[in-house]
Order: structure tokens, then sequence, then C-alpha cells
């Protein structure tokens, strides 16, 4: 394993801390008129998303994390259990419900998605930024309506349920931000 120190500290950089992954999400070199300088640090726990702050010595050193990322298609849900296709095995992976995220209620059948695992055990799933949806069920479109900002919710193909524009009909597929899961424009 490589080892860094924290004055190589940069956005995104992954390093182990009490043997659990963490990547910096700030980070700042501070050289006071007195003493030493030291970095001061905002670093988000990878499996837990609990984010700190901290500062350390330059010089401190921290074993690199090696996060993998892994693209596989999501096949299918079996109760609290998601499966993911490996696109080059074709071996099928299990994985529970609470590793998913808040994202993946925007994910259909047969969708690539990024498995993010540490150490070969899975913890997160990267979905696309953008995804489009189909509108299963919403009032009925108002015509002429084209005040901005009015919305009302629809409920899409994956069972989520968001705010869209007075005009979207069921059956529209619509784009959607799985970052914000807001309503992009008609697809």
């Amino acid at each position: 394993m490589a080892t860094i120190t924290a004055g190589d500290f940069r956005n995104g950089k992954t390093f182990e801390m009490d043997g659990k992954p963490c990547m910096v999400v700030e980070f700042q070199h501070v050289k006071p008129g007195k003493g030493a300088a030291f970095v001061r640090t905002k670093y988000k726990n990878l499996i837990t998303g609990a984010i700190r702050e901290e500062s350390f010595n330059p010089t401190a050193k921290f074993e690199e994390a090696m996060v993998e990322r892994k693209n596989m298609e999501y096949s299918y849900a079996d109760g609290d259990l998601y499966y993911f296709m490996d696109q080059e095995t074709y071996e099928m992976v299990p994985l529970n419900k609470e590793v998913l995220g808040d994202a993946f209620k925007f994910v259909k059948e047969n969708t690539m998605c990024q498995i993010v695992s540490y150490k070969g055990t899975p913890f997160t799933v990267e979905v696309p930024n953008f995804v489009e949806l189909q509108v299963v069920e919403t009032e009925p479109g108002v015509k002429g309506n084209t005040a901005t900002n009015v919305t009302k919710p629809a409920k899409l193909e994956t069972g989520a349920e968001i705010k869209v524009p007075i005009f979207i009909n069921e059956g529209e597929m619509i784009r959607i931000d799985t970052r914000t899961g807001e309503y992009m424009e008609r697809a």
C-alpha cells in the first residue's frame, strides 16, 4: 500500500484513518506567522458518509485507501437484495438495500451503475447523473397553463415520486437529475 502525507492531500484523495476509508472534501495548507504549518482538512468517511474537520501536521502519514470502481448493470431486485451483473464475467452480484443510497430510487432495470468498493466490499452505488423515466401516475395536464414554478406530484415507473410542471401528462418520458431528484425537461 502506498503511504501519503497530509501535505499530499487534494480534493477527492482517499486515505485510511483508523482502518476506515476516507476522502478529502476540502483542504487548506495553513502557515501561521508563529508555530508550525498545518493542513486543515474536511474529510468524509466513505462507509458511513460522516463528515469531520480536523487539522493535521503536513508530515502526518496515512495509508492510501484503494477504492475500486466497477461498471455493473442493475438487473433486478428480490426483497432487500438488488442484483448487479458484472459486464466482464456476467456474474450476478447481490447488494443489500442499505448500500444503494437515495438516488437509487431513480434507477430502472438494465441501467449501468458504478459499484464502489473498499477491500472487496461494496459500500455505495453511484448512479448516472441523469435518467429518463416514464410518468405512470399524475393528475391530467392543464393546457395553456404556462405559469412558472407550478408543480404537481407525479409517480415514476421506478416507484419514485417527484414534483413535475403542471403540463406533464401520464405516459410522458421525462429527464431527472438523480443528484437533486428534480425534473429537468421532457425527454
